[in-house]
């Protein structure tokens, strides 16, 4: 199988330290992978979680044939892009730190679109110096979606994607990301809803190898109490669940999203269809952020991505939990296989 490429995300966060705690930790599992970002931000991530041992060897690398041939304990790490003219201080927004991590994912999603490499597990990056560096796109998801959109020569709408956030016990996807939630409320469409259960069934069908259950949850509290707390379980929700089901999706709901997520816990469904950001994201990260990895569902690529952000906070202190960081690449190389 072609390598995986490791983005180091905003490197005045934690993404250089996960990284290397996970070469450091886990051999078997980085086998076959690199990292694409800057050398001296991951040097200095590596030192950062060496303690009083010495770091793992920062090795760089000109192309991705060349990581298979890094010795065990080191960190092969391809350049990608310029290389940092100073090292961005740890937790702070900067253009900068904004700029080298977005090198790294886009140098990543070509070599993937292009097939180079066999996916692209990406380290946490900060949404504010991503603007500062002048890139247009509120996270991950919008950038990977605009740069397959291109590779396809296709425009953005026929490139739609969602995110999933999934663990062992839970798994809940998004009718929308990166908004406010006056416009998440606004994007609560009927063609958006029935899109979002069509990504995730052939995503999920793919994975599980048959269709899967997929629960809908309403956007108002008790789903609406049927039309007594808001009318879109009625006018938009229920329609899209029915349409989808004329397709042939083993759609349900929409149900009331404070019980959703406990009876899809319990196996009652494969996935909850969620309405907007933290109405998904909360029971998920509440099970624990070290089990919960993020999907990008209906990218012509594999994407995966711990579930937590940069931790600016605790950055360069070498306490980062790379746990998050290792169910993503688990989950890259089954989404591969």
């Amino acid at each position: 199988m072609s390598p995986f490429a490791l983005t180091m995300g905003d490197p005045a966060g934690i993404g250089p330290e996960i990284i290397a705690k996970l070469f450091a930790a886990q051999p078997a599992l980085v086998q076959g992978c690199f990292v694409a970002g800057d050398v001296q931000c991951m040097r200095r991530g590596a030192a950062a979680v060496a303690g009083d041992r010495p770091p793992l060897v920062v090795a760089a690398i000109e192309s991705t044939a060349e990581a298979a041939g890094v010795p065990p304990r080191c960190i092969p790490v391809l350049q990608a892009g310029t290389a940092a003219a100073a090292l961005p201080a740890f937790g702070t927004v900067s253009a900068e730190a904004g700029r080298l991590a977005a090198d790294a994912v886009l140098w990543a999603a070509r070599a993937a679109l292009r097939g180079e490499v066999a996916g692209i597990v990406t380290a946490p990056l900060h949404k504010e110096a991503l603007a500062a560096a002048g890139l247009p796109y509120p996270g991950h998801t919008e950038l990977l979606q605009a740069e397959a959109a291109a590779h396809a020569g296709v425009p953005l709408a026929r490139m739609p994607v969602r995110m999933m956030l999934a663990n062992d016990e839970l798994r809940t996807v998004l009718v929308s990301i990166h908004v406010s939630l006056r416009e998440a409320l606004e994007a609560v469409t009927v063609d958006n809803v029935r899109e979002t259960l069509r990504i995730t069934d052939g995503a999920l069908a793919a994975t599980l190898g048959r269709r899967p259950r997929i629960a809908v949850a309403g956007l108002n509290p008790h789903a609406g109490e049927g039309g007594l707390f808001g009318r879109e379980e009625i006018e938009t929700i229920a329609p899209a669940i029915h349409a989808a089901q004329g397709d042939g999706i083993d759609a349900h709901g929409p149900f009331a999203p404070d019980t959703v997520f406990m009876r899809a816990r319990r196996g009652e469904f494969d996935a909850v269809v969620a309405m907007y950001h933290d109405q998904g994201l909360i029971p998920v990260k509440y099970l624990g952020v070290e089990k919960g990895v993020n999907v990008t569902l209906g990218l012509p690529l594999v994407r995966t991505s711990p579930d937590h952000g940069t931790a600016f906070d605790i950055a360069g202190s070498g306490r980062a939990d790379a746990s998050s960081l290792a169910e993503a690449l688990r989950m890259a190389r089954q989404l591969a296989a």
